[in-house]
């Protein structure tokens, strides 16, 4: 596939998956709501229950900024499968209109977000590679 096909791929679905690696190099995955916009990827710690605030996630980015997202597509029809993955450096935002920015993009694309919007960091991701397949 090729980039605009990718990141088609990425548009349509509603949900990825975020990997990261802690200091020592163990893996850590969480499911993500997220919007691009270019070249990059955001998402937001939102209301939804955490057991902390002092998320691993979070931790992780800061001691290592090398992340990958997947996106895919799964139904019993295998001819209609498929999956994007996203790998690129992760940093909290610190500028806060490009986090407010980012914050409309999840409203726009979340109906949840329109009554609970994101009050937690907002993480872009700068888009280095993409990769992806599909049988077709």
């Amino acid at each position: 596939m090729d980039d605009s096909k990718l990141k088609a791929r990425i548009e349509e679905a509603s949900v990825a998956r975020l990997a990261t690696v802690d200091a020592s190099g163990k893996p850590h995955v969480v499911p993500i709501c997220f919007a691009v916009d270019g070249d990059t990827l955001y998402f937001a710690v939102d209301a939804k229950p955490k057991r902390t605030t002092d998320l691993k996630r979070l931790r992780n980015i800061a001691a290592n900024p090398a992340v990958s997202v997947l996106v895919d597509h799964y139904e019993d029809d295998w001819s209609r499968l498929w999956w994007v993955r996203v790998d690129g450096a992760a940093r909290v935002v610190a500028d806060s209109d490009e986090a407010a920015r980012a914050t409309s993009l999840l409203v726009s694309r979340y109906a949840q977000y329109r009554d609970a919007r994101p009050a937690g960091p907002v993480v872009a991701i700068s888009i280095a590679r993409m990769s992806g397949w599909s049988p077709a």
